[in-house]
């Protein structure tokens, strides 16, 4: 089993960032990935695997190969380095460049109507950013959607790290040239929380937040390292204590000086487990629009970040797939990224007087619903009707 973090001392209830020892962060991050331990890596580049999706591509089409590579993928996001790099994620960039087309035209209809958006780590102005881009890109384009989010590779990792009935969110940023780089940080769930808040936690659940998250991105354009590729520690996330550590002078000083950086390619993804210390680098490059898609992904048992009409987008879904399926044009795997990446996968919470569970333990989920519907080639009426049941029988009253 992937070790999440170094072991908690046992008078160390909770974590203070006064307490936080830099000569063992100093340590833990020293370590370097050894090519034995990712046998289906391409290439290791400053302990960062990179996996070549044009070659593994066939193995996501196989049970055993498919679950092989994931306990692969899931060591390295636990135990390893924290980080993974997918080449060719999409080798066909055609749906990257529409999705892109799609994502300046609500980033201008949104900075006319209301300036733009703050962001989490940088200040405001300074990046573009689209929140709740998931379902915004569904409601536009439902066919870009759909060929967008059918990748194996990102259904894969995201089932590799968190299981099935994860939850997908993503926000698009786009850093300008000139754009200043973030500071070093920790993510949701705990990164989000000051370092009062934090400290509040007991240490077991500094070990757990981790698990609930998944972080990633998918590149919209070539990023060249002057273009400010996300800076990234390997090895940071095994630091117990780092949600307390991340905001001293003394562990950011040693991320500067240690972090990596790898260009990325259009059609490339990244994955890092949310308690990497990283944080996005300066665009000192003269032409570079660097845009990536930062998807956020939650555990059905966790709380994702942002609130989506998932109903709403399984209804614009719907007969885009049904022709896609029809027509022959979506294979098995690319409908259940799709369906993973838009319907809820988790059965609760919901209304068990009027939703009980009758093949199990729990009701029918909307991804389930989803599929069935697909399956029986139900019209659109039909599966609307069906989801809006569903979602009576899930109120409360």
């Amino acid at each position: 089993m992937p070790v999440m973090a170094t072991e908690i001392p046992q008078a160390a209830a909770y974590f203070d960032a006064d307490d936080c020892d830099l000569a063992e962060f100093v340590a833990i991050t020293s370590a370097s990935l050894n090519a034995k331990q990712v046998p289906h890596a391409s290439a290791i580049k400053a302990s960062i695997p990179l996996y070549d999706l044009s070659a593994l591509g066939p193995a996501l089409n196989s049970p055993d190969a498919r679950r092989a590579l994931m306990a692969e993928w899931a060591q390295v996001l636990g135990d390893g380095s924290g980080v993974l790099v997918l080449k060719n994620a999409y080798a066909d960039t055609a749906c990257i460049d529409a999705a892109t087309q799609i994502f300046n035209r609500i980033i201008a209809a949104e900075k006319q109507a209301k300036g733009g958006g703050a962001d989490h780590f940088a200040t405001a102005g300074n990046n573009d950013r689209i929140w709740n881009a998931l379902q915004k890109l569904c409601e536009q384009a439902p066919d870009v959607f759909a060929l967008y989010f059918s990748s194996p590779a990102v259904d894969a990792v995201c089932e590799a790290w968190l299981g099935p009935g994860y939850q997908m969110t993503a926000q698009v940023n786009l850093v300008r040239p000139g754009a200043a780089a973030q500071e070093a940080h920790r993510d949701y769930h705990l990164g989000f929380q000051t370092n009062e808040v934090s400290r509040l936690y007991p240490a077991h659940v500094h070990l757990l937040s981790p698990t609930l998250t998944l972080q990633g991105g998918i590149a919209h354009c070539d990023m060249p390292v002057e273009s400010g590729p996300t800076k990234l520690l390997p090895f940071s996330q095994r630091y117990a204590a780092g949600y307390t550590a991340w905001r001293r002078p003394d562990f950011r000083a040693h991320f500067e000086a240690h972090c990596v950086q790898l260009p990325l390619s259009k059609g490339d993804a990244f994955f890092f487990n949310p308690a990497l210390f990283h944080a996005a680098g300066a665009n000192s490059s003269s032409d570079v629009q660097r845009m990536a898609n930062l998807l956020q992904i939650s555990s059905a048992f966790g709380r994702a970040m942002e609130t989506i009409d998932r109903q709403g987008m399984c209804e614009r879904l719907y007969p885009v797939l049904l022709s896609l399926l029809e027509t022959g044009r979506l294979s098995p795997a690319r409908l259940q990224a799709v369906i993973a990446a838009s319907a809820e996968g988790y059965s609760f919470p919901t209304n068990l007087d009027l939703d009980p569970p009758l093949d199990g333990l729990a009701p029918e989920t909307q991804q389930a619903l989803f599929h069935r519907a697909l399956a029986a080639h139900w019209t659109e009426d039909a599966f609307r009707e069906a989801l809006v049941r569903q979602a009576k029988r899930q109120q409360s009253r």
